[in-house]
């Protein structure tokens, strides 16, 4: 059987960023930045490297920001071509998605991931296609492919549905959905179970979901039924643990650096990790680093 593209991304933005709080009161979570872009700029990034044509953002109330990022600012372009700044100019245009490429449907309550996903199916139709969390936010391996791509890489070897993973220790797998390791293919393997939260102690492995998903659309169908699960919300697992008893489903273990962004920790690992990696910023930074290090 022929494998489809993946044109398609879903991006679930509507959630309310309370662990960074009171930064997200007025301002989107996913619109906080990262250096000098929004952390959904980054994702949108990663997935239009992976060849992502349509960008679909499942948002909520207070978050039309995030359309507005992803339009035309006429009047910051046009005082930028004025002034002559036209590198600063260049770099808007370049960021901007092209016309007709995205969409944005509202997720009008708080009812959990699967349920974002669902809301996403008309526009995504009958098609395999990708789920990016925004508070995820990832830097490359040695390969120099971000884990979008590199879970195609997975989907185009085998097909079915690819989740990616990585791995951390035994203790911390209580607060992450977890899959069960199955026969090995080398940088992916096929997932044998799938649990949402285990309780300490019962989890099948070390190795949890960290927030990049390719997805076939009957997973649409077991997401329609609104049935809730951990936290008393529907539960993008749930429906893929359900889809696994008929589909197969494949893990790639990602070769790079994810951060949560959602938490401060992780939000301010980023901002330094991503400097670091930016050839315009990283000497002053670094030199500005270890000056603040040496104060410790």
């Amino acid at each position: 059987m022929q494998k489809k593209r993946i044109r398609k991304a879903v991006f679930p933005v509507a959630g309310l960023g309370t662990r960074v709080l009171p930064a997200t009161k007025t301002v989107p979570k996913e619109m906080l930045t990262v250096v000098d872009r929004p952390v959904l700029q980054h994702c949108v990034e990663e997935a239009r490297e992976a060849g992502i044509e349509h960008f679909v953002f499942v948002t909520g109330r207070n978050k039309a920001v995030i359309e507005d990022h992803f339009d035309i600012a006429y009047e910051m372009e046009e005082t930028l071509q004025r002034r002559g700044k036209l590198k600063e100019l260049e770099g808007l245009q370049a960021d901007l998605p092209a016309a007709g490429a995205t969409s944005f449907t509202r997720q009008q309550l708080p009812l959990g991931l699967g349920h974002a996903v669902w809301c996403a199916r008309d526009i995504i139709g009958d098609e395999p296609f990708a789920v990016l969390l925004p508070d995820m936010i990832t830097l490359p391996g040695a390969g120099g492919k971000r884990c979008l791509q590199q879970c195609l890489d997975t989907y185009n070897e085998h097909g079915g549905n690819v989740i990616a993973v990585e791995q951390v220790p035994m203790e911390d797998t209580h607060q992450y959905g977890v899959v069960a390791k199955g026969q090995d293919f080398g940088a992916s393997f096929e997932i044998a179970g799938m649990v949402e939260k285990p309780a300490k102690g019962t989890a099948p492995s070390n190795y949890i979901i960290s927030g990049r998903y390719v997805l076939e659309p009957q997973i649409f169908d077991l997401l329609a039924k609104g049935q809730k699960g951990a936290g008393g919300e529907i539960q993008l697992t749930d429906s893929m643990i359900e889809l696994a008893k008929t589909q197969k489903f494949f893990a790639r273990h990602f070769d790079g650096k994810t951060y949560d962004t959602g938490s401060k920790l992780g939000f301010l690992a980023a901002n330094v990790a991503f400097a670091l990696a930016r050839p315009d910023i990283e000497p002053g930074f670094r030199a500005e680093l270890k000056r603040i290090v040496g104060t410790l």
